[in-house]
Parts: C-alpha cells; structure tokens; sequence
C-alpha cells in the first residue's frame, strides 16, 4: 500500500474545505432569499406586482381624503400614493400616532389577489422638521438646553 503523498493531503484538504464554503454560501444565499423583504414604490408596484403570497414593503405618502375606518372599528382603508401610481391598502390593528393623511408610510404584508396590499404592519414617517411636542413652543436656545439636561 502505498501512502498519500503530504502534498497531495493538502491539496484534497484545500478542495474540500473550498467546497464547504461553497455550499455554506450557497445555503445562506437561499435562506436570505426567502426571508428577504423587497421594497416597492406604488409605481414599481403597479408597473411590476409581486406575488401574492411574497412579503414586501410599500413605502409612499397616504393620499389625502383616501383614509377610511371600517365598521369594525380597527380596519382602515387608504391608498398609498408616489404621484405616479396609486395603490389600495387595508390594515387591520393599531396604527402608529404618525399615521395620518399625506404623510409618509410604509406598510409591509403583501398583494391580495384583487390588486388590494394587505398590510401587516405600518410604519409612519415624519418628516424632516419634526419637533417633540414638548419642545414645540420652546426657543432654539431652550432646546439646546433642554437636549444638553438629558446626556
């Protein structure tokens, strides 16, 4: 019997720890894939729908006039505008203190089969001169000081 050469240990050693790294890519690859949610904007939505079953956000601005409570008191309807397109969205549960018309959401749950997003969460967004009611009435100064208290 003749014994495997040093040289050739390692390169059948390399060649195999190279293949498991391959395979341990490969499988994180497809496990992202499948828990990845996808990000549309009404007009990317509506040019390209995802599946129906697919988990995906749609970011946008609720459109004004568009936001209607149900019967049972925790669903609403609204639509979710980019300017290009305009989606139908229903939520059931609470809503976010932000949550309001013309302001900037996001709502991840996915495309019913009527075209309708189906939302499992929403999440509201302010915009950029947002200030905490408690320092609304405050001067520039006072909130200065105010921020610089509570380090």
């Amino acid at each position: 019997m003749s014994a495997i050469k040093p040289r050739h240990q390692r390169l059948v050693l390399a060649g195999f720890a190279l293949a498991a790294l391959v395979a341990a890519g490969l499988l994180a690859a497809w496990a992202l894939r499948s828990q990845a949610s996808f990000f549309y904007l009404p007009a990317d939505m509506a040019a390209h729908p995802s599946a129906p079953d697919r988990e995906v956000r749609l970011g946008g601005m609720v459109e004004r006039g568009s936001l209607h409570q149900l019967a049972d008191g925790v669903t609403v309807r609204f639509i979710v505008t980019d300017g290009r397109a305009r989606i139908p969205v229903r939520f059931s549960g609470i809503r976010p203190a932000l949550f309001v018309e013309g302001s900037g959401v996001v709502a991840e749950g996915r495309r019913a089969g009527d075209g309708t997003f189906m939302a499992d969460n929403l999440l509201a967004k302010h915009d950029e001169h947002y200030v905490p009611r408690e320092m609304k009435d405050m001067t520039a100064d006072q909130a200065r000081k105010t921020v610089a208290a509570t380090k």
